[in-house]
């Protein structure tokens, strides 16, 4: 295959030849070499590395695929692919939270109390949930509640919000939920802006993880290409 020029490869991926020329500095792409008049010249392995890097950007994410591809251009195989070990580790933990964070919902599915209408002390929302205030701030170390404190007394204060977080908590801890599974339940309320919100995220949320698996893939095929032409350049 003939040399090619930084435009040459951008314009197969729709981006600019800077961006090519970047991708060298960091250390994506291998060295080019040079004609007698400075200019870049890049090959077929230039090429096949370029392709795997951009496939696994979606897959992995921006600094694990630059990472992997300095590893491979070090020589260290075995260090890229125990990069791409740690992230489709990752992507199971990911699934698996998911896995529980719709069960939970499933649980959320109860009534809730009528919501409060202003901030209450500690000592009102455990009333409220009939437990003991140290059960709150145990939640709270675990991530679960975040209450803010109020400036005069500097005594945490639960809003709405948190009070809402705290029955679901309370909820899913009689279903007998471990706390950093409930924490995780939690932050996918907060984002969702409410269980009701929760159940339609659902899907979105495997359809991401299916995606991203599925560049998995893809970039796991460009990736090896790109290995074997660097065996038999």
């Amino acid at each position: 295959m003939k040399s090619q020029r930084p435009v040459d490869l951008a314009r197969e991926h729709g981006i600019s030849a800077q961006s090519v020329r970047n991708y060298e500095r960091d250390g994506v792409l291998p060295p080019a070499a040079r004609t007698a008049s400075g200019y870049r010249r890049y090959t077929h392995v230039h090429a096949a590395a370029l392709r795997a890097f951009l496939a696994l950007v979606p897959a992995h994410g921006h600094a694990v695929a630059g990472d992997v591809m300095r590893a491979v251009g070090g020589g260290d195989v075995d260090g890229a692919l125990r990069l791409l070990d740690a992230s489709h580790a990752q992507l199971l933990r990911d699934r698996e939270t998911l896995d529980g964070v719709a069960a939970a919902a499933r649980v959320l599915a109860a009534p809730l109390p009528p919501p409060v209408a202003r901030a209450v002390p500690i000592g009102a929302l455990a009333h409220r949930l009939g437990v003991k205030p140290a059960t709150l701030r145990k939640w709270e170390r675990a991530g679960i509640l975040a209450p803010e404190r109020d400036r005069a007394t500097r005594q945490r204060v639960y809003g709405p919000a948190d009070v809402r977080d705290a029955e679901l908590a309370h909820l899913l801890r009689r279903g007998g939920y471990l706390l950093a599974h409930i924490a995780a339940v939690v932050r996918q309320v907060r984002a969702a802006g409410g269980p009701e919100a929760l159940a339609e995220t659902l899907g979105t949320w495997r359809e991401r993880l299916t995606a991203r698996g599925r560049a998995m893939l893809a970039a796991a095929g460009l990736l090896d290409e790109y290995l074997r032409t660097v065996d038999g350049q």
